[in-house]
Parts: structure tokens; C-alpha cells; sequence
């Protein structure tokens, strides 16, 4: 059996009629009998009962139709991706300071892969992707960033933040006891600054302002030392080592969630774009974003109350 004779028989099923299903295929009448009659002899079954005047399904052929169907239609989704792969230009990804570690094991067999270098706040990021620049990126946005820029968007990872404190131990601490850092650099600090506000607002944190850009890196951990009060770390300083004197909290009563998106462009029609959305997203679930214990913003597009979230 090949493929070819699946979709000789499916023509066949459509037409009832071997001259025109043969003009469809563009392929000679009698060629288009003999590689039917190849196919029942293959199958051990009659596909057609037929005479001069008329052609008619059987029962069994009727039975096997549908999945002659799908196969034909899996062969020609699996052509197109191919062609699409063989002849698109590279997906570009952007992303802020989080990112999958097997991005390419995911996206290989699905698109060419280009991870761009310049690493942007998350704001500059989404406007990358809006102007056309990137096709993806990974970066942290509200519903009111999605709206202005045209952009959807699918949760992709989480950060569960913790707080900073000196001279302490590493009990937990409540979110009304902390303190949360923005910087007056709006420009870079756009994302952080409106997630920092927001936070504060929600569980009475306390705001600190800064002009230093002391919201992570070594200027941040000296604040920390000054203030010795528990203090909300950024997600770009998730993973660094801490110095000496210094210990993680993690911060209940609600436990922020800073969210991961992956953005693109609202009614993409690039179908390899789109493939890799699915492939990064596919097992992705919930990520515990669902949790009475934690706390996202109101507006952020993965919260459990916001049915926009997903893409």
C-alpha cells in the first residue's frame, strides 16, 4: 500500500467517478483503475463496486474512507512543515534573564532556532516583538502591555521570589514585612517598578525609591546590609550567589509569583512561528500560578481570574 493509492482512493470516494477523480489527479483513467484495483488487492477488500454507467463506495470502503482521509491529510501537513522549514528564515527569540535550557532540543525538527543576543527589559522586549524585530520573546507582561502592543501570549515559567535580609535567620517572613526596591529609571526598570508598586499596594510592603540602580547586583546587596529589614529580591538576581552575612527568606502570606511570557504578535500567521509557540508551551500546565498561597498582579495575563491568559 502507498500513500499515492490512499489518495487515489480518496479522490475516487469524492467524485464516484473514475474520469473526473483521474482529471483531479492528472493522471490517465486507466493508470487510476489499475492502482485501485492494486490498493483492494493490497487491503484484501473492495473499495468500489462498478460498472459502465455508475461507481458506488462499499460498505468497507465507506469503513476505511475516514481513516484514508486522515492519513492523506497527515502527509500533506507533514510536506508543508517540511517546505515551511526548508524555506523560512529563522524564528527569532528574544529574552530578559530567564529562558528554557532545552529551547533548542524543543524547537529542533519544528524551526531554525535564532536566540537573540541583546538582552532588554521585558518592556523592550515586547515592543521588539511588536514592531516586528523578534518573532518571540520571553519577558514578563500585564494585559495592558498585551493590549497596546497587539500581542498574545502564553505562560512559559515562574519565578517564586524570596526576600533579602542581613544579620538574620532564614524563617520565612510575611509580605506586609518587607520592603521592595524600585528604581526612579523607569526606562530600564519599567517591568520591576510597576510590579514592585503593585505588590506594595496589595500587602502593605513598604516602597524604597533609589536613583542608583541599586535594585540587584552588589548595590542592591548593600542596601539589603543598611536597611536590615527583609527586602523583595528582583528576579535578574534570582540566582546569584549571595555574599557572606546574607540570608533568603521566603515571603508568605501571600508568596509573589513573578511570571514568564512568551509573546507574539496578535493573528501571527507564520504556521512555523506558531509551531514553536506549541512546542515551548505544550507541557508548560498552570506552573502552580493557581495557588490560594501566592500572589500576581491583578493584571498579569496568567492570573487564575483572567481568562485571557493562554494564548
Amino acid at each position: 500500500m502507498e500513500l499515492r493509492q490512499l489518495r487515489y482512493f480518496v479522490t475516487v470516494a469524492d467524485e464516484l467517478n473514475f474520469a473526473r477523480a483521474a482529471e483531479r489527479l492528472r493522471i490517465a483513467g486507466p493508470s487510476l483503475s489499475q492502482q485501485i484495483k492494486a490498493l483492494e488487492r493490497d487491503l484484501k477488500v473492495t473499495l468500489f463496486e462498478r460498472d459502465r454507467r455508475s461507481v458506488a463506495i462499499t460498505p468497507a470502503g465507506a469503513a476505511l474512507l475516514p481513516d484514508a482521509r486522515a492519513l492523506v491529510a497527515q502527509a500533506d501537513e507533514f510536506r508543508r512543515r517540511a517546505v515551511g522549514l526548508a524555506t523560512s528564515d529563522p524564528v527569532r527569540i528574544g529574552y530578559v534573564n530567564w529562558c528554557p535550557t532545552d529551547w533548542a532540543q524543543r524547537a529542533a525538527g519544528v524551526a531554525q532556532l535564532r536566540v537573540d543576543t541583546w538582552v532588554m527589559p521585558s518592556h523592550t522586549q515586547a515592543a521588539r516583538v511588536a514592531d516586528g524585530s523578534l518573532d518571540l520573546a520571553i519577558c514578563w507582561v500585564q494585559n495592558s502591555d498585551l493590549d497596546s502592543l497587539a500581542l498574545e501570549a502564553r505562560l512559559i515559567g515562574v519565578e517564586r521570589l524570596y526576600a533579602l535580609q542581613a544579620g538574620a535567620d532564614d524563617a520565612p517572613v510575611a509580605a506586609a514585612d518587607t520592603v521592595v526596591m524600585v528604581d526612579t529609571d523607569a526606562q530600564r526598570w519599567s517591568s520591576w517598578n510597576r510590579y514592585g508598586e503593585q505588590f506594595a499596594a496589595a500587602t502593605g510592603a513598604r516602597v524604597m525609591r533609589t536613583d542608583d540602580g541599586g535594585v540587584t547586583g552588589p548595590t542592591f546587596f548593600e542596601h539589603v546590609r543598611q536597611l536590615r529589614r527583609p527586602v523583595l529580591n528582583n528576579p535578574k538576581g534570582q540566582d546569584e550567589a549571595l555574599p557572606r552575612g546574607l540570608v533568603r527568606r521566603a515571603v508568605v502570606d501571600p508568596s509573589p509569583l513573578w511570571t514568564w511570557s512568551l509573546v507574539w504578535r496578535r493573528g501571527e500567521a507564520n504556521p512555523v512561528v506558531q509551531a514553536v509557540i506549541d512546542e515551548f508551551t505544550r507541557d508548560a500546565g498552570d506552573l502552580g500560578v493557581g495557588d490560594a498561597s501566592v500572589w500576581l498582579p491583578a493584571d498579569d495575563p496568567h492570573h487564575p481570574r483572567d481568562h485571557r491568559g493562554g494564548g
